[in-house]
């Protein structure tokens, strides 16, 4: 089969590489249709994680069944199905608890799985024509009948979608509240679209690419050209002084400051200055333990220096973490299908897979108008 193989720092080639078989009975066999390239992919992408060469990409997948295991029972041949970019067994202590981002038998010695993703298991990436998914009756979301019609709203089932309402989740995000949400790359347009789904009252989106903020305000949000203090200043002039009630983090690690330079602090004290006095902060942007390839010393560590002060002072909660796709898919599934969310709006590039190091050269490059791309094996 051909698929997205790593080679090296900003290197991705099209290979043909051994075809994925089913391995164990639990396992199904998914000729994928639609497959993305996220964010998450570019700290790969660009050699700032451990992941290792020869290894084929791709956490967001859609497809056909074409093959079960033996033991597999739900799932059916000709099903289409998004998988979550989450690995779960389904009978570990996290997954009993929703909590599938941190599954405890997909990744041993760990907690948490994914698809062709750095240090979360053996799984092979779905970047490719066909894709084992184990575990294949709890992890498989059958979709409905306009699957094929729908399919680029429903391939964001995979994380994108789920992640962007994960973080008004983390956030606490009510009705009739307020909210800032601290990057326009695809999960900040995905909260902002939750946020205004749930009924938020003001949707900020702070970001400094104009494309990416004319899109937030197609959404429904009001654009924040900004970073840093100019950012702040604006959210509070348009609460009246008070700060949204909640905001969510949604750039991660490689965020920058007014300067232009990474800063991996840089949206978390923003968010602690414009979120009000006991609000909730959501972060679902990538942080990471390490990161050797930062500009400072205390972030190669993976710290940052916080404003912890204010925080406390402010009395504010801050909740974080990967998304438990599981926890949302199939509500947010429906959604889809009687029209009530159209996450689909936001995709800016449908490439077939041989392109696929020109899309993310493009992406990674930021380039004018390339917000989210597909690929199409």
């Amino acid at each position: 089969m051909k698929a997205v193989v790593y080679n090296g720092p900003f290197d991705v080639s099209v290979k043909d590489v051994p075809d994925a078989k089913i391995v164990r009975p639990t396992d199904v066999l998914v000729r994928i249709t639609t497959t993305n390239i996220c964010g998450s992919d570019l700290h790969m992408y660009e050699g700032r994680t451990s992941f290792e060469q020869g290894r084929i990409f791709g956490h967001e997948n859609m497809g056909q069944v074409i093959e079960i295991g033996g033991a597999v029972e739900r799932i059916k041949v000709g099903d289409y199905v998004c998988l979550p970019f989450n690995v779960g067994c389904g009978f570990c202590e996290n997954c009993e608890k929703g909590l599938t981002g941190y599954c405890l038998t997909a990744n041993p010695g760990a907690a948490g799985a994914a698809y062709g993703f750095a240090e979360m298991g053996e799984w092979d990436g779905g970047q490719a024509e066909l894709l084992r998914v184990p575990y294949a009756d709890f992890n498989c979301l059958v979709l409905p009948p306009d699957a094929a019609e729908k399919e680029e709203d429903y391939v964001l089932l995979s994380d994108i979608f789920p992640t962007g309402w994960h973080a008004t989740e983390l956030a606490g995000l009510r009705p009739g509240e307020s909210v800032a949400i601290y990057g326009a790359g695809p999960v900040g347009l995905m909260a902002a679209h939750s946020a205004i789904i749930k009924g938020a009252s003001q949707v900020f989106v702070v970001d400094t690419h104009p494309d990416r903020l004319a899109l937030a305000e197609k959404i429904g949000a009001v654009a924040i050209n900004g970073v840093g203090d100019d950012a702040v200043n604006k959210i509070l002039e348009l609460t009246d002084g008070r700060g949204t009630d909640c905001g969510c983090e949604c750039v991660g690690y490689q965020c920058c400051n007014k300067h232009g330079h990474e800063n991996n602090s840089a949206t978390m004290n923003s968010l602690v200055a414009s979120t009000k006095a006991t609000g909730g902060i959501g972060a679902v942007g990538v942080f990471v333990p390490q990161d050797p390839g930062a500009a400072t010393e205390l972030a190669k560590q993976g710290k940052m220096p916080f404003d912890f002060g204010n925080f406390w002072f402010k009395g504010q909660s801050i909740k974080t973490g990967q998304c438990n796709v599981k926890a949302y898919n199939r509500q947010l599934a429906r959604l889809i299908h009687h029209g009530k969310a159209n996450p689909a709006q936001i995709i800016s590039h449908r490439l077939p897979l041989s392109e696929a190091a020109e899309g993310y050269k493009h992406f990674d490059d930021r380039d004018e108008g390339w917000t989210k791309v597909i690929l199409k094996p």
